[in-house]
């Protein structure tokens, strides 16, 4: 291998012989430069270097027909520098090579996942068809940067989507870049949702049933055509479990001399327990039982859980005057009974089956006669100190 200051005229005039099947020569110049000349004519700039680990390495630089020698010696520089660092730029670009693109990565990796343990896999598969593929499918996972989520959060709120619409694509982004960097996926080094707050979401619902508005509803779905929504509903109010839990419950599932209800898969893809209450007990007690089969609230025509009670549901609801009261709403209510009772946030959560306390909080809402009493509390300690006295003698009274 020749040894030589390389400059542009030796560039374009070198040659190699045809019985050789290349020939190499070395800039002195800068280290490492290395000028290939093949017998077709043909001419590569590589860089020769060794690594941390004692290995020679060859990095392709250029073809000596697009860039010009002061082009590469250039280009040198900054590679130079990572092998200062410790960095080798021939794993480097190996590392670039094996980045997925986004298609790639949830279609190989992220579905399978999700579809093992998330019972809501197919609310992602929703959202990454109508949104997230179409506008990242062929971008290679390190290319998606910080401001790509940004836009993409605030498009989704400009063309007329609710914050919590727009909110869901910016989570389902953060979780799936956090698998990626979990499972240590090439070329993923930081997830670029961080950083991209939440919209505020001012639309959420509080509906919360009072105890006359239960009883009527009770006496409402006792008049069902269905029979068995009348013990459905008191499960969902005395349980707090969402409507499939209770739909698709096995007697095999409940440990009535523990007063305890597993629930084998919840939201979470996780197995919860619930503490039956002497209402759920009763409500279980009564039960017709069907012979021979496993659910405890089967659709009597099938034997089978019921795949929706919506329409007598609906009319059990509008019979009671509370058209506007979602079967969910029951769930919130239990909650709502239970703070109005003095329980603390922590064992609503555990009773809901939440894993963050902040879920927890937005069910629970304190009725106004609580926060009325909870007021006038403060009126009665400081007594006749801010009040008229004919007030106080009322009060007193």
């Amino acid at each position: 291998m020749a040894r030589v200051d390389l400059t542009q005229n030796f560039v374009d005039s070198a040659k190699c012989s045809p019985d050789e099947r290349k020939k190499d020569y070395t800039d002195r110049i800068t280290k490492g430069l290395v000028l290939e000349v093949r017998p077709t004519g043909g001419k590569t700039y590589y860089l020769r270097y060794t690594n941390e680990r004692g290995k020679q390495r060859m990095y392709r630089l250029a073809d000596a027909k697009i860039l010009t020698l002061a082009q590469v010696r250039k280009k040198c520089l900054p590679i130079l520098s990572q092998l200062e660092m410790g960095q080798d730029p021939c794993e480097i670009k190996a590392e670039l090579r094996k980045t997925q693109t986004f298609g790639q990565f949830i279609e190989d990796q992220y579905l399978p996942h999700v579809k093992v343990y998330k019972r809501s896999w197919t609310t992602d598969v929703s959202l990454l068809k109508n949104h997230l593929l179409p506008r990242f499918a062929d971008r290679y996972l390190d290319e998606i940067k910080r401001e790509d989520i940004r836009k993409m959060h605030q498009d989704r709120k400009n063309s007329g989507a609710a914050a919590g619409s727009a909110n869901r694509l910016l989570i389902m982004m953060r979780h799936v870049f956090n698998l990626a960097l979990k499972w240590e996926v090439p070329g993923i080094k930081a997830n670029p949702c961080h950083g991209v707050p939440l919209l505020e979401e001012n639309n959420q619902l509080e509906r919360y049933l009072t105890i006359d508005e239960a009883q009527r509803l009770y006496e409402a779905v006792c008049k069902s055509d269905n029979q068995m929504l009348r013990y459905i509903v008191p499960m969902l109010i005395l349980t707090g479990a969402r409507k499939r839990e209770v739909l698709d419950a096995k007697w095999a599932d409940f440990n009535l001399e523990r007063k305890s209800w597993r629930i084998p898969m919840t939201k979470s893809g996780k197995a919860r327990h619930v503490p039956l209450s002497d209402g759920a007990l009763t409500v279980l007690s009564t039960v017709p039982k069907l012979p021979g089969c496993d659910w405890v609230f089967p659709n009597p025509a099938t034997g089978k859980p019921f795949v929706a009670v919506f329409y007598s549901w609906d009319t059990a609801r509008k019979m009671a005057g509370l058209a506007d009261v979602r079967m969910h709403d029951l769930r919130h209510s239990f909650a709502s009974l239970l703070i109005n009772s003095g329980r603390t946030l922590y064992e609503v959560q555990r009773l809901l089956g939440h894993t963050q306390v902040k879920t927890t909080q937005r069910y629970s809402h304190l009725s106004q006669d609580t926060l009325l009493a909870a007021a006038n509390a403060a009126t009665k300690a400081v007594g006749g100190v801010m009040l008229p006295m004919a007030q106080v003698v009322a009060l007193a009274a």
